[in-house]
């Protein structure tokens, strides 16, 4: 591992984005994330003083149309709603997804 004082909480990370890593894998990871926050830190001491702040370098524009509503695209709540599974007073019902721990 470089030479630093960096203390990455790996696993506090990890619990947080719900992957399970083994010890090996959070060994590898720490000695990543400081290598990356290295060379973040050697970014910084640029001088880039008299470089012009950029968003994007391909000169690509988005194309962009007006958001209008097409009444012929569209379903009414009765048609959204004819093939769901579960449905409450006009509403899809569907399975929770977020644990409340």
């Amino acid at each position: 591992m470089p030479k630093t004082n960096l203390s990455i909480p790996v696993k506090h990370i990890a619990r947080l984005a719900h992957i399970p890593i083994t010890e090996e894998e959070e060994k590898a990871l720490e000695v990543a994330f400081v290598e990356t926050l290295l060379v973040v830190d050697q970014l910084k001491s640029v001088d880039v003083t008299d470089v012009a702040p950029t968003s994007q370098v391909t000169g690509l524009e988005n194309v962009w149309r007006d958001d209008v509503a097409k009444v012929i695209d569209t379903f009414t709540q009765l048609e959204a709603l004819a093939n769901a599974k579960r449905q409450y007073q006009g509403f899809f019902v569907v399975p929770q997804v977020i644990d409340q721990d």
